[in-house]
């Protein structure tokens, strides 16, 4: 799909401390209405970055380990569409997309505003998982080159969902050294609910499972969840669980200890209390992979972290290193909290007109 006439390629240079970072264009075939949908690589010194106008989706990351050599750490297709594999065939893994309106889980698909109750579209179970059937994550963005990176733009009409307001978002991935920062922004029109994030699946040794990779979370807290998934309002502490990776642990350690939320689950699919300060310079997670030594570290500006680990990757798509199956890849979905409308407790997720949504994430890649 690629070519020279249709690569389109822009340098930008920034000071002496900066490694070059190229950006480029090149198409990556269409929606299922025919709308053409545009790949752009964001490439620098230590990284290549691949996003593609549908679905905001990352859908590639070539990183070093310690001896140079890269591998993609994220699971993603090399395709829009093909027999169980490709982004338009996918909609059910959200596999590296930005999800939305409301990123994770809404019970029942209610909730209330200023005294209105509003009825979301519901797909699983009775409740809104990631915005819905037809959530941010199946629209093909607009999108601009930026210095170093690329903007995405998307405007979600009055109603969208069954969510109220006219919202304009934008998310801005840019790349400098071995940093990919991404940055949320967002307006709208009435007051509504927002919760955006991105559902990265990572395999930093590239292939096979990451039982083994050792994961660290600075959070003292999770939220506990119900049969479906909810969260019960509940706050515990990690303390004596297998939630606590306060320390570095293998995330494959107590996956299947005879604990009731992890058989719930069927394994780690919770959100996680970060440990304050949240911001661009304290680690929130860390993840290293013994065998290649390539280490993910993460900060965000958001109060939460939903750690999934896979668990319902059965093996129905294939993906870049053959089928995708359980625990083959590991999510950080940076966010706040699960069904926050309706736990008055949790951080608000209310968006008012004349207010600006701003949140970010930074994704680091390094080797040890």
């Amino acid at each position: 799909m690629k070519s020279a006439s249709a690569l389109i390629a822009l340098t930008l240079f920034g000071s002496a401390a900066t490694a070059q970072t190229t950006v480029s264009k090149a198409p990556f075939g269409n929606t299922p209405d025919g709308k053409p949908v545009d790949a752009y690589t964001l490439k620098d010194k230590a990284l290549t970055v691949k996003i593609i106008t549908f679905g905001a989706h990352i859908i590639q990351i070539d990183a070093p380990d310690r001896t140079g050599k890269d591998a993609d750490v994220v699971l993603g297709y090399t395709s829009m569409d093909g027999a169980n594999s490709g982004y338009i065939a996918d909609n059910k893994t959200y596999m590296g997309s930005v999800v939305g309106r409301y990123g994770n889980r809404i019970a029942k698909g209610q909730f209330t505003i200023d005294g209105k109750q509003f009825q979301v579209d519901t797909n699983e179970k009775g409740n809104t998982l990631h915005g819905g059937k037809d959530g941010f994550d199946r629209r093909n963005w607009t999108a601009k080159q930026i210095p170093g990176g690329v903007e995405l733009t998307l405007v979600s009409p009055d109603g969208d969902q069954g969510f109220p307001g006219t919202l304009t978002a934008h998310v801005r991935y840019t790349l400098t050294g071995d940093k990919l920062k991404i940055a949320y922004s967002a307006t709208t029109d009435k007051p509504t609910v927002l919760n955006l994030t991105n559902h990265s699946y990572f395999n930093l040794a590239g292939s096979g499972t990451v039982l083994n990779e050792v994961m660290k979370i600075d959070a003292d807290r999770y939220t506990p969840i119900d049969s479906q998934s909810i969260p019960t309002g509940d706050l515990p502490s990690v303390a004596g669980t297998p939630f606590d990776f306060r320390t570095p642990t293998p995330i494959g350690a107590r996956i299947h200890a005879d604990n009731p939320q992890l058989k719930l689950a069927k394994g780690y699919d919770h959100n996680f209390v970060l440990n304050p300060p949240h911001t661009l310079t304290h680690p929130a997670v860390v993840v290293t992979d013994p065998g290649s030594g390539r280490t993910l570290t993460v900060y965000t500006t958001e109060p939460g972290v939903q750690f999934y680990t896979g668990n319902f990757l059965d093996g129905t798509f294939t993906g870049q290193t053959g089928k995708e199956e359980q625990y083959d890849g590991f999510c950080l979905e940076t966010q706040h909290f699960p069904d926050s409308p309706n736990h008055p407790a949790f951080p608000t997720t209310v968006l008012r007109p004349g207010q600006t949504y701003n949140t970010t994430t930074i994704f680091q890649f390094t080797a040890k």
